[in-house]
């Protein structure tokens, strides 16, 4: 059984998408909507492009966003929320596309972000690993952020946003493993799903359930799926005891065998990033090499996400240094690629490490573009 974040919460579907409908009547205008719906004139305007203010028709169906900020750091995330959450920010701002790049095991869409229209292309990911979903709100809070500059024709953390619109192109996957989020936070409980699950996390006692599940839910850790040094992956997982389906470490039969990685890989070859940065917890570390790959400007720019985050610059261990993402983007393009640690405890870490966390990280994401 799944449940949503409406339920949990105790609020509608609407107070998450951050929006109403409203079908206009005679003698409706914009600013008497907005003093209906305690927002501005201006908010209504721009999540209805095609609507003329000073000719409305009786019966046009209208988005009235709420007059407040969106994406929450307070709630545990799940997929249900993840989806209203992209939803809401499209709505609000239609220059932003949103999309899907494939289907979780349980058949769940992968949901993925735009925003610019630059030919510099770009890319962020986050919670690959179920139970590091902290960095998911990161993600869409600098979406939400970035969106509201540009169209208030402002500044995103010091950079003039209409100019790094028209400058880069960024795609934002926020929730790669949304099965795995699901069961860590518990909106997945009972069914054929969660009893497998279960079933796994019989075979690793010592590995706490939910909350030390990493893997998708068939128990293969998406981030050891990649075509870079697999099999040097598994031979290091497997002499750790991870043979089999597990809640963390194991890397499948064969590399790209689950189909979120699978999602990720297949939208990646599609595309052509000049950068990119995955998004996990923790440690407040960034990993910027794999082997002996050096690419151009990889450790200059590493060293500025570091002097901006206050996050430590290193190699990544040779226990976890193969068949990552990032391992694979270094290893094919030869360009820039990142694992951002966020973060510091046990994972998942607590939604009150949000705001520290966003705080740390907002100018390594704008990072992402103004230094490529």
């Amino acid at each position: 059984m799944e449940t949503n974040i409406e339920e949990e919460e105790g609020r509608p579907a609407e107070y998450f998408k951050g929006y109403v409908t409203h079908v206009i009547e005679n003698g409706d205008t914009f600013w008497k909507l907005a003093g209906k719906y305690q927002t501005t004139a201006e908010n209504i305007m721009r999540a209805n492009p095609g609507v003329n203010p000073w000719n409305l028709q009786v019966g046009t169906v209208l988005n009235v966003p709420y007059d407040r900020p969106l994406v929450p750091g307070d709630v545990l995330y799940s997929s249900v929320l993840n989806e209203y959450l992209i939803e809401g920010l499209t709505v609000r701002y239609p220059f932003l596309e949103s999309g899907s790049i494939g289907k979780s095991v349980m058949g769940k869409e992968i949901l993925y972000l735009k925003i610019g229209n630059g030919k510099k292309q770009v890319f962020y990911n986050a919670s690959f690993h179920a139970n590091e979903n902290i960095t998911t709100p990161v993600l869409l809070k600098f979406a939400e952020e970035y969106a509201r500059a540009y169209a208030q024709g402002g500044y995103l953390y010091g950079t003039y946003a209409p100019q790094l619109y028209e400058d880069y192109t960024l795609y934002l996957v926020p929730m790669v493993n949304p099965d795995g989020v699901d069961l860590v936070n518990g909106f997945l409980r009972g069914g054929t799903y969660y009893g497998q699950a279960v079933d796994i996390a019989a075979r690793y006692p010592n590995i706490p359930f939910p909350s030390g599940w990493k893997a998708n839910i068939d128990g293969i850790d998406l981030n050891l799926q990649y075509p870079a040094g697999w099999e040097n992956a598994r031979e290091i997982k497997y002499a750790q005891g991870y043979t089999t389906p597990a809640p963390r470490d194991y890397v499948g039969e064969a590399p790209l065998t689950a189909p979120e990685s699978r999602a990720v890989y297949e939208f990646t070859l599609a595309h052509d990033f000049s950068l990119i940065l995955a998004y996990h917890t923790q440690g407040e570390v960034i990993y910027w090499k794999y082997l002996d790959y050096n690419p151009q400007d990889s450790y200059a720019i590493a060293r500025y996400f570091g002097d901006v985050s206050g996050y430590d610059v290193e190699e990544t261990p040779s226990a976890s240094g193969y068949a990552g993402y990032k391992d694979w983007f270094i290893m094919t393009y030869d360009r820039p690629g990142y694992t951002i640690e966020a973060g510091r405890g046990v994972s998942p870490l607590p939604m009150s490490q949000f705001d520290k966390i966003y705080e740390d990280n907002k100018r390594i994401l704008l990072g992402g573009m103004t230094q490529i």
